[in-house]
């Protein structure tokens, strides 16, 4: 394939264009939902709050009652959290909790640090809005409201919302199945003696660990040797029951690499060379019915290309609707006078005084980089940057969710 690099935009496109979303639908618990993908729009079955009630402790009354400062009334009843009370008697008053619905009648709570107890009275010292410290039925949440849509990769605060409306299980997407495998002859397991001319496999753990935290199904097919037969007989397997492929090295054009021929014998190749740094030679085919990604052996590559590419393929996959990161525009503490011709993402950090700096290692090889920064800085083709500038920045806590 001797086409010209695509910018980074066409890849992005393209990716997402062969995206084949999962179409089976499981019924699970709310409980264990936070992270899965809804496939069907939840609607309230009751208005939230049902009732009108309490925003604080204190003293339900009707205002009309509480003509000045000082106003004493009798406290008629009290109306604890999970119970009901009978209507609010005019020149009387109503104790009341935090939660507690409002008895017919009363029309405002006055909050209990501006009341004083006397016996079976209460001393108002305060002046009493219509509406004060209420909270009205449906305020939150109107019956028959959408409230969580389709699409939406389901966070702690969207289960504890179904949970709120009594929602006890949800429609999600199937998890996406990926398998993974490395290439390389010179791969070696932590905990196994390190030979001569042999490097340990960070991403093999990077990959799982990122799979793992988009929610997908991981199946790991080790460490593959450098040779095309053994590529092909693992790409084979590694096709059956499973979304996609994703691998890390041997996409590149040396006489090692050979998970780009590979591929072409087993199924087909369809984008390969994209203008971004670091990650140039991210591969993408199809092997046998399975979607197959390829990424770069450098780890800080693999990472890069992992989270700008390979998450928004792969939570298109699950069927979330939004994909794009969340960019900010930030102050440059650092000049780039030497931009690439093609688009980089620099590792950097956001700084207390709200500016953003970079690592001085830059480095497709320089993981600890990654640990250092908070973020990526997003630096157009060609295009210079000095400091006091602004530039887009991508922080981790969105790439990484």
């Amino acid at each position: 394939m001797n086409a010209p690099m695509l910018s980074f935009d066409e890849a992005y496109a393209k990716l997402l264009d062969f995206v084949r979303p999962v179409r089976e639908i499981e019924q699970i618990d709310t409980f264990v939902a936070s992270g899965r993908v809804l496939a069907v729009a939840q609607r309230s079955g009751l208005a939230q709050p049902p009732m009108d009630n309490s925003a604080m402790d204190g003293y339900a009354v009707r205002t009309a009652d509480v003509s000045a400062i000082g106003t004493r009334l009798r406290v008629s009843q009290r109306i604890p959290a999970g119970s009901v009370g009978h209507p609010l008697a005019a020149g009387s008053a109503a104790r009341i909790f935090t939660g507690a619905p409002l008895p017919p009648g009363a029309d405002a709570v006055v909050m209990q640090e501006l009341c004083e107890a006397d016996g079976d009275d209460v001393v108002i010292n305060y002046l009493p809005r219509a509406g004060e410290s209420v909270r009205r039925a449906g305020e939150d949440i109107a019956l028959g409201a959408e409230i969580l849509p389709a699409g939406l990769r389901l966070t702690p605060q969207a289960v504890a919302l179904a949970a709120s409306v009594g929602l006890a299980q949800l429609p999600v997407h199937r998890r996406v199945r990926v398998a993974m495998f490395s290439t390389g002859s010179e791969l070696v397991m932590p905990g196994e003696a390190l030979p001569p001319g042999g490097i340990y496999n960070s991403n093999r753990f990077l990959l799982n660990a990122l799979l793992q935290g988009l929610g997908c199904e991981v199946a790991d097919f080790g460490i593959v040797p450098d040779n095309l037969g053994a590529t092909r007989e693992v790409l084979r397997k590694a096709a059956q029951g499973h979304d996609l492929i994703l691998t890390s090295g041997g996409v590149s054009v040396g006489e090692e690499d050979h998970v780009k021929p590979a591929v072409e014998a087993e199924g087909s190749l369809d984008l390969w060379k994209i203008a971004m740094k670091p990650g140039k030679p991210l591969a993408y085919g199809r092997v046998h019915g399975a979607a197959f990604i390829g990424l770069p052996g450098n780890p800080v590559s693999s990472f890069v290309t992992f989270l700008m590419l390979v998450r928004p393929f792969l939570l298109a996959t699950q069927g979330v609707r939004d994909v794009a990161p969340v960019a900010l525009l930030l102050r440059a503490d650092f000049d780039w006078p030497r931009p690439d011709r093609r688009r980089e993402f620099l590792r950097a950090r956001m700084n207390a005084q709200g500016g953003v700096e970079l690592f001085d290692n830059q480095g497709s090889a320089a993981l600890n980089s990654t640990v250092w920064a908070n973020g990526l800085v997003d630096i157009p083709a060609a295009q210079p940057v000095a400091r006091g500038g602004t530039v887009r920045f991508l922080p981790f806590t969105d790439l990484l969710d």
